[in-house]
């Protein structure tokens, strides 16, 4: 009677809930054990320029998450075709499809062209499927987030791209890096110099897999939701399984 009352209360209070798909988190599941495998990650960037400032910041990245004892490969997006503009049996798209499956957290890297990020990285995303079947493929991973720029700094495109990945339902770090008048910033043999801006890269992949040892494991449980679940129930099948 007790049990049946305490429901009555909250259907009282949730009226517009369907009490059968509704879950208190489950605190178990937030602290499975630790994979012992190195985070994936996967790197991004936007330039096909022959000295491409894009690309050496995303070498630098790889650098540093590498020593932060993460396993980095980088996407050349040489010779990938605009979206919807050859099929997804391209090549390099399903490279690009089967790096993004294999990784579990993401660095986008762009410059800032008229005001946001180049075409060259938003082809990329573009081509991350938002689903495969009922399930958003990129969900649950991390993401980090730089640009660099010609000029004075700006954040346009770390904005941008953070728009992007919250539609992809990734985890986006709270830290980013915006490297100005990055013609500056690299040495003849591409390597960044010390300055400030190379600091908050080191933070910004330090920060990513920290986020990524956090959250790999329970990103089926981070992003198991009421209304999916409602859906799942009403279709009859386990979106999560297909």
């Amino acid at each position: 009677m007790r049990r049946a009352s305490a429901l009555s209360d909250v259907k009282s209070d949730l009226p517009a809930a369907d009490l059968d798909h509704l879950r208190l988190p489950d605190l178990e599941a937030l602290r499975r054990p630790f994979s012992t495998h190195r985070p994936r990650i996967l790197i991004l960037y936007g330039s096909l320029r022959q000295v491409s400032y894009s690309r050496l910041l995303a070498m630098e990245a790889k650098r540093l998450l590498e020593h932060f004892g993460a396993e980095v490969k980088v996407f050349d997006p040489s010779g990938l075709p605009l979206p919807d503009d050859a099929p997804v049996s391209h090549p390099k798209v399903q490279e690009l499809r089967d790096l993004s499956a294999w990784s579990e957290g993401q660095v986008w890297v762009s410059p800032e062209r008229h005001g946001t990020l180049t075409g060259i990285m938003k082809a990329q995303i573009d081509w991350i499927p938002l689903s495969v079947g009922a399930v958003r493929p990129t969900q649950g991973k991390t993401l980090a987030v730089m640009q660099v720029s010609g000029g004075s700094q700006s954040f346009n495109a770390v904005n941008a791209m953070r728009l992007l990945g919250r539609w992809m339902r990734m985890i986006t770090i709270p830290n980013q890096s915006s490297v100005a008048k990055a013609w500056q910033e690299f040495d003849a043999d591409g390597r960044m110099k010390p300055s400030s801006y190379y600091e908050r890269v080191v933070d910004v992949c330090e920060e990513l897999v920290k986020f990524t040892y956090l959250t790999r494991d329970i990103s089926d449980h981070l992003t198991d939701r009421y209304s999916e679940r409602k859906e799942a129930a009403v279709k009859g099948v386990n979106l999560k399984a297909m």
